[in-house]
Parts: structure tokens; C-alpha cells; sequence
């Protein structure tokens, strides 16, 4: 099974639990590091998530992965908090995410840069508006390679 069909059957089998429980589903991510391959899968909530979270939501994800078996071979279960840093995936993540610190890199330049670090002011008609330091920079959703929250000291 393909890494992207993997990460998609996961989602089913995860979003309704999470949601019935106050969860959201950040991302996923199945990947091979070294020999070993990892199942990643970053959830939070308001407020934040902690360990107790993390290890019931294991629990759950573990019972039904055994029970449909949609991997084959060995791997590593792993459930998370996005971080601090957490990653910005869909435009609902942006929109939220407006008002604090981003970081957003680009597929190609925009006004010479390619790499925005600063609070983001607004995101509308598919354009993010970050200040930084003294500058505005208006950047087109559709060239936005990665978008995470920053911490900025």
C-alpha cells in the first residue's frame, strides 16, 4: 500500500473517534528511518493535548489497525502533540493561526524572499498578509510550500 493511501486509511479510521472526543487531527505520517518504518499521527485540542491523551488514542488506533491490518510489516505506532510549532496543512489551519507567529517558506521567490518570519495579520481571497519588523509581505496561498506557527523571542 502507498505511503499516501496508508496516511489516508489511517484518517478514516481515526477522524470520527477524534472528533466524537474533542480531538483534531493535525497530520500523519508513515516513513522509514533507517530499518524501521514509523506511524506517526499529531493530534490536539483546545487547550492542548497531553500524554494521558496521547496513550488513549494509541490505544484506540492500535485496536483498530489490528483489527482491518492495512500495513503490511513491522512498524512503529507513534501519537503526538503537533508541538509549539505546530504545522500549518490546510487553510483552516491559517485562518486560525491569524493574529500569531508564523513561519512560511514559498516554492519560489516573492519579492526576492522565500522564507516570511513574523505575525500573521490576515488571511484573504487566498493571501496570507505576515508583518515583519517594519514590513507587510502579501503572500498568494498557492505558492506556500510550508507554513508552521513560529516561536519568535
Amino acid at each position: 500500500m502507498s505511503t499516501s493511501k496508508i496516511k489516508g486509511t489511517v484518517e478514516e479510521m481515526l477522524k470520527p473517534y477524534l472528533d466524537d472526543n474533542g480531538f483534531e487531527l493535525v497530520d500523519v505520517e508513515y516513513v522509514k528511518e533507517g530499518s524501521n518504518y514509523f506511524l506517526r499521527v499529531f493530534v490536539d485540542k483546545e487547550g492542548g493535548i497531553d500524554i494521558d491523551d496521547c496513550g488513549v488514542i494509541s490505544e484506540y488506533l492500535s485496536a483498530k489497525l489490528d483489527e482491518n491490518d492495512p500495513i503490511e510489516g513491522a512498524y512503529f505506532l507513534e501519537v503526538s502533540s503537533p508541538g509549539a510549532e505546530r504545522p500549518l496543512k490546510k487553510a483552516d489551519d491559517v485562518r486560525k493561526a491569524v493574529g500569531k507567529d508564523v513561519f512560511v517558506t514559498t516554492y519560489e521567490p516573492i519579492g526576492g524572499l522565500k522564507e516570511f518570519e513574523g505575525r500573521l495579520l490576515s488571511f484573504e481571497n487566498e493571501e496570507l498578509l505576515i508583518s515583519a519588523g517594519k514590513k507587510q509581505h502579501t503572500v498568494p496561498y498557492a505558492k506556500v510550500a510550508s507554513a508552521r506557527l513560529a516561536i519568535i523571542f
